[in-house]
């Protein structure tokens, strides 16, 4: 975003720009008012996505009254006041960030995992001897097995992602000794300069 994000806003907007010049000057011409309308729109999301990769993440002010009520059982549940010791008021603490964080995001979801995640912990299994040893490798087995299918599919989302191509694009382009953002963000200049020129060549008409 920092080396051609600007410049992909940038060119977004003259093409905008140059669509609804050409729209003005054929005022009857209904499909040339259509492409204006989507190259503006097209430049104004180009803005806001800019804007939202640079922008810190707001906490929602006003949360919905189901992720308040996990929020009530989670830390009713799960608060450091509630331990025995030392160790568990850490573990408490611990988990208790992440009730925090999950609120703050208002993500009711990610509350009632955190919380059936506690719930099935197995530190929660109480007794000594074999069965009491044998519930709490259950539930280990279980915590780490769901871990590795959320890890999964966060590794899934990753690389599928626009984001992860354009990184396999740069490391091949690397191997070879070119520098790809640095090649984009000279393509788009020149698309910027045409652009401009085509702009500029428009309005000119348009006064003559």
């Amino acid at each position: 975003m920092a080396v051609v994000g600007m410049l992909y806003v940038e060119l977004d907007d003259v093409q905008a720009r140059i669509a609804e010049t050409e729209a003005g000057s054929n005022g009857s011409d209904s499909d040339a008012k259509w492409k204006a309308a989507e190259a503006r729109v097209r430049a104004s999301c180009s803005a806001q996505e800019l804007g939202e990769a640079g922008a810190v993440s707001e906490v929602p002010e006003e949360r919905s009254e189901q992720v308040k009520a996990a929020y009530r059982e989670a830390a009713k549940r799960i608060h450091p006041d509630l331990a025995e010791d030392e160790d568990e008021r850490a573990r408490r603490a611990s988990v208790m960030v992440e009730v925090n964080l999950a609120y703050e995001a208002g993500d009711e979801s990610r509350l009632r995992r955190v919380l059936e995640e506690w719930d099935t912990r197995p530190e929660s299994v109480k007794g000594d001897g074999l069965p009491a040893e044998l519930v709490r490798l259950i539930r280990q087995i279980a915590h780490v097995e769901r871990r590795l299918l959320d890890i999964d599919t966060e590794f899934e989302e990753i690389r599928i992602s626009d984001l992860h191509r354009l990184k396999q694009a740069s490391d091949a382009a690397a191997t070879v000794g070119r520098d790809l953002l640095t090649d984009m963000a000279q393509d788009l200049k020149r698309q910027i300069r045409e652009a401009g020129k085509r702009f500029d060549e428009l309005i000119a008409a348009r006064n003559a």
